[in-house]
């Protein structure tokens, strides 16, 4: 991490190993605990094993990284050369990462920037990486930041749950609380809305749901150029066909990703999530 400006992003951007090594992005884990243990997400817990726990019905949780993780990591960028840090992170309506990245940059030994994305998944990694681009090409400290929010704020992030019963335990549906009388008749399409789980549409089955789904993406990416990725929990089929009808229907397609969420998005939204992010350039 030799360039001027350095890049930290938590582990809900769901950037691949590769493509965080490229970009020379630093990742802080965000925690799942599972019964009595607490596990690092992205090295200590695996999708498999949160939803095989969330099917046996096991207690999980998930947790914030401590500000003095976010610390170490400002002073690892400042010590291999970095000037400034842009630190991009998760809703702040949804956890309390973005609030202990602040506090640990209040003493961190060069200027950080830390950005409320109002995202998660790869709505998140696409404004972590727009930064990054810019950083390797020599950009300041706010012009990263600029890219990351300009980035942010053209993204969209479409999903669709089996059940509202996680959100509902994790306390992290809005106005989709509406939805939890008549829950179980109907399949429900949800957005991120100013960083917010909130309801967009109702729909009767998990079939209309999904071809809805895939209805919205296609009007949202428009002729392109747009990146689009596509999350799933335990529903690696789904999102491959959804994935390869994306890359038919969007012309304008510029990359497209196919992944698993982790544990901690996972934990929220339980199996069977699908989910579509959809990112101009």
């Amino acid at each position: 991490m030799s360039r001027h400006v350095a890049i930290v992003t938590d582990s809900t951007a769901y950037l691949p190993r590769q493509t965080r090594e490229r970009h020379a992005i630093t990742t802080v884990p965000l925690t799942v605990v599972i019964g009595d243990r607490a596990l690092e997400e992205g090295t200590e817990v695996s999708a498999k094993t949160l939803a095989e726990a969330l099917q046996k019905k096991r207690a999980v949780t998930t947790s914030r990284p401590s500000p003095e993780i976010f610390a170490e990591a400002y002073r690892a960028a400042a010590a291999a050369g970095a000037k400034g840090v842009v630190s991009l992170h998760l809703s702040a309506e949804v956890s309390g990462t973005y609030d202990a990245a602040v506090l640990a940059a209040k003493d961190a030994p060069v200027p950080v920037r830390v950005v409320d994305t109002r995202m998660m998944g790869m709505a998140l990694g696409f404004c972590a990486l727009a930064a990054a681009q810019v950083a390797e090409a020599g950009g300041s400290l706010d012009e990263a930041v600029a890219a990351a929010e300009k980035r942010a704020a053209g993204t969209s992030a479409y999903f669709y749950v089996d059940t509202l019963d996680y959100l509902r335990r994790g306390g992290r549906i809005g106005a989709a609380q509406a939805l939890l009388g008549s829950a179980l008749a109907v399949k429900p399409l949800l957005e991120l809305d100013g960083g917010r789980i909130e309801l967009r549409e109702k729909v009767r089955t998990a079939s209309k749901a999904i071809a809805r789904l895939e209805e919205i993406a296609v009007e949202r990416a428009g002729s392109g150029p747009v990146d689009i990725a596509v999350h799933h929990l335990s529903a690696p089929e789904r999102a491959a066909a959804l994935a390869d009808r994306l890359k038919e229907r969007v012309p304008g397609v510029a990359e497209l990703h196919v992944s698993e969420v982790g544990a901690v998005i996972g934990a929220h939204t339980g199996p069977g999530l699908l989910a579509v992010v959809v990112s101009p350039r």
